[in-house]
């Protein structure tokens, strides 16, 4: 891309407010040694040494629009617990406005035990049943009342992303980019932008798997009326259902960990075609930040200046 011109979109990005609407996760980050055996069971003992966290799920996709300099608000769920606590204070640390719910179920929370920059073990601690009552009053009243110039749904099947929250999502007439899970194929009829990876794809449209993306993009787009379609597939890129099929090529340097990937990209997708790209444009840009994350371990988002010398690297 001209590098003019993407100065031209970054500048346009501080303009812009973006609400994200959904599964909001703390990913706890345990870091330590392994030096022997357990004598109780044939596993690894880590002895601690460091710990961190970090926002995940909705909260990742918050954060990556913070970090492109876009005003943005995040309405879901928390725990009463210091889980919760915890992820309020990262959000106030971002610059993030935070609108979280807190609830009875505790926070979903992802601890991932790390050792050499191996992952040894994830534990999950999440209740995934559909939020209602002052949750749900909560959620809907955030999405009417605010002025935002979009929506991000980050749907990763918590609970959190239900009919009633789409429902006043689609009420409002805004553009609407949604972050899918299979299992809640249904609800997201109509949306202005969807972007399932290779896997989801297949499993809404194909689970044999013995159509080709290009066809099974198609098929998905028609039957729930999508507007656009991007479709993420790892070391293939990312390919793009518009007016055209297109596919752009991964422009990853190496891939270390593709942890997050996917909420990078709904973010990029979403801010750069709000600040006026085409959506050509949004991909290849979505595309140089993906590769960009996927080099770093763990959940990470992207600023304007890393885009700007990973394209001047490239000599665009």
């Amino acid at each position: 891309m001209n590098l003019d011109r993407v100065k031209e979109l970054l500048n346009r990005l501080p303009s812009l407010k973006i609400l994200v609407v959904g599964d909001v996760i703390l990913d706890r980050y345990l870091y330590g040694k392994v030096e022997r055996i357990s004598p109780e069971a044939p596993v690894p003992i880590v002895e601690v040494e460091s710990e961190e966290l970090r926002l995940g799920g909705a909260g990742n996709v918050a954060n990556n629009l913070v970090s492109l300099g876009v005003k943005t608000t995040l309405t879901g769920v928390i725990g009463d617990d210091r889980s919760g606590e915890q992820l309020l204070e990262l959000l106030k640390d971002k610059g993030i406005e935070s609108r979280l719910f807190k609830d009875e179920r505790p926070t979903t929370e992802k601890t991932r035990v790390v050792s050499m920059s191996q992952q040894l073990l994830r534990i999950d601690r999440e209740d995934r049943k559909r939020v209602g009552g002052g949750a749900l009053k909560h959620i809907r009243e955030v999405v009417q009342e605010g002025k935002y110039d979009g929506v991000i749904v980050s749907d990763y099947a918590k609970g959190v992303v239900t009919h009633r929250v789409l429902e006043a999502i689609k009420d409002r007439e805004l553009f609407y980019a949604i972050d899918p899970r299979p299992v809640n194929k249904q609800l997201y009829t109509g949306a202005n932008l969807m972007t399932p990876n290779e896997k989801e794809l297949r499993a809404m449209t194909d689970p044999l798997g013995e159509d080709s993306v290009e066809i099974l993009g198609k098929v998905l787009k028609k039957e729930l009326e999508l507007e656009t379609l991007v479709v993420t597939r790892g070391a293939k890129g990312i390919t793009l259902f518009g007016e055209e099929v297109r596919t752009f090529p991964a422009r990853a340097r190496e891939v270390y960990d593709v942890t997050g990937a996917g909420d990078t990209v709904i973010a990029v997708l979403t801010a750069f075609r709000l600040a006026g790209a085409t959506w050509e444009e949004a991909c290849e840009l979505a595309n140089v930040c993906a590769g960009i994350v996927v080099g770093e371990f763990g959940t990470a988002s992207v600023t304007p200046e890393e885009i700007l010398e990973e394209l001047d690297e490239k000599g665009e």
